[in-house]
């Protein structure tokens, strides 16, 4: 009996946690990093003193619940920079950041440094910006990206994805889509033609 209690208690502990991690990913993703801490401990179903006992600060409870979307920002900028081609490789990382951020407006909050005490976040962050630093050089190098292209330009792109979330869910990554291709084009230092995605209806008919 006492060996089986503890047992009991650990397991009730472990899956007190995996609720409110499934709770937090899911409100950071739908209304961002600002969601209160009682309406995560609501939707998982527990108490806010169980909450706080598993993770005692917000910046814990965000660097904790926004594990994979870091992993996947920084996949995302290892696979640009390894492209054999620059712009190519600068392309890609404009497209699948801004589908990324479009799914996940957490993220999107995270790399504009909403919670600089998040110190994954913040270093998360502070790699990505510096890789495309670098991956924007050599795209420069190149001849493929506008010479007078500056990081600020990527903030001011993830600024203005990030009012795709006002749109209905179905439309955001259809609009993403269009929306970082109007952005290559805009960067390329010679500006084509190349044919845009579908346009999402989102104008009322």
């Amino acid at each position: 009996m006492t060996d089986h209690l503890p047992r009991t208690l650990r397991s009730d502990a472990e899956d007190n946690r995996a609720r409110i991690l499934d709770a937090a990913r899911a409100l950071f993703a739908a209304q961002g990093l600002r969601v209160p801490m009682r309406e995560i401990a609501r939707r998982a179903g527990v108490g806010p003193a169980t909450l706080y006992r598993r993770f005692p600060t917000k910046q814990e409870l965000i660097t904790e619940a926004c594990r994979d979307q870091l992993r996947a920002c920084r996949a995302v900028v290892d696979e640009g920079l390894a492209h054999p081609d620059p712009w190519a490789g600068f392309c890609l990382v404009v497209e699948k950041t801004c589908e990324l951020h479009a799914r996940h407006l957490g993220c999107s909050e995270a790399f504009m440094a909403a919670y600089p005490d998040a110190r994954d976040v913040t270093a998360a962050r502070a790699y990505s910006l510096k890789s495309v630093g670098e991956l924007a050089r050599r795209a420069q190098g190149d001849g493929g990206l506008r010479p007078d292209f500056v990081l600020d330009d990527l903030i001011l792109m993830i600024t203005a994805n990030r009012g795709i979330h006002a749109l209905p869910t179905a439309a955001r990554v259809a609009a993403s889509r269009r929306f970082a291709a109007l952005v290559i084009q805009a960067f390329r230092a010679s500006p084509g033609h190349a044919p845009l995605p579908p346009v999402p209806r989102l104008a009322p008919a």
